[in-house]
């Protein structure tokens, strides 16, 4: 079977604009594949969920009869230093868990604004 002549040349830069089209889509274009949009759907799940616990962070301190001295002790520390703290209240565990969250010692800090900002 004879081919026309421009098929070789067709062919070529067919697969060419191909390969190009896909180096763009995933560099530029915000193509993901199957396990990357899997993983940002993971991490953006359990920040939503940490986020919605705050609330039960912040319940939890406002119930602990110890609550002044805590903060006390919280405003004096920074850094992870402070979360450990936060985490060492108990304040930061999940409904359910027996260990506290360092995600969620985060968000209820931040919240807490122990530094006035």
């Amino acid at each position: 079977m004879n081919f026309p002549e421009w098929t070789k040349p067709g062919i070529y830069g067919a697969v060419g604009g191909a390969i190009a089209i896909s180096i763009l889509g995933f560099t530029w274009g915000g193509w993901v594949t199957n396990g990357s949009a899997q993983a940002m759907a993971q991490d953006l799940a359990a920040e939503e969920v940490t986020l919605a616990l705050v609330p039960v962070c912040l319940n939890t301190s406002a119930a602990d009869p110890e609550r002044a001295e805590q903060l006390a002790v919280l405003q004096d520390l920074t850094g992870s230093g402070r979360r450990n703290a936060m985490m060492e209240t108990g304040w930061a565990t999940r409904p359910g868990s027996d260990t506290p969250d360092r995600d969620l010692a985060n968000a209820c800090l931040a919240r807490l604004d122990l530094d006035g900002s």
